[in-house]
């Protein structure tokens, strides 16, 4: 388990575009589950949508890039204090599913698919409540 503490050595990203809130299963070279909390006090939900609030597609995606982020960092046994730092560089297969709300839990997971030549290919997934909300094949860039 990883607390947000943990989460930020292993994370470039900030306030208000650190979207991993904790990481409940880690098995380096394998895989990751992490959970993002959505609150109605999120920047995005004002204008995205005001009377139907729902979390932006590219952020659930770059929530799911994240989860997968840690887990590249913990496998390779760096953090970006190293001067390492992972890129998000494409999404194959990517598919939406059903929408993520304000109130909602939405679990991340990824697992690796594989490393060639410092590019990393994850299968990662989004889901809330054990339904199903995103999945891709996304790749990294390790520089």
């Amino acid at each position: 388990m990883m607390d947000i503490t943990e989460i930020r050595k292993h994370l470039p990203h900030r306030y208000p575009f650190l979207l991993v809130d904790r990481v409940v299963e880690l098995t380096p070279g394998e895989s990751i589950v992490a959970y993002k909390n959505l609150s109605i006090n999120e920047p995005f939900f004002n204008g995205h949508f005001p009377d139907q609030p729902v979390f932006p597609g590219v952020l659930l995606v770059e929530a799911m890039a994240q989860a997968a982020g840690i887990l590249g960092f913990k496998t390779m046994d760096k953090t970006p204090a190293d001067g390492s730092i992972y890129y998000f560089v494409g999404a194959d297969k990517l598919r939406f599913k059903r929408p993520c709300v304000p109130g909602d839990r939405v679990m991340l997971r990824a697992s690796i698919l594989g490393q060639k030549r410092g590019i990393w290919r994850f299968k990662v997934s989004a889901d809330v409540d054990d339904k199903l909300c995103a999945s891709a094949i996304i790749l990294c860039a390790d520089r």
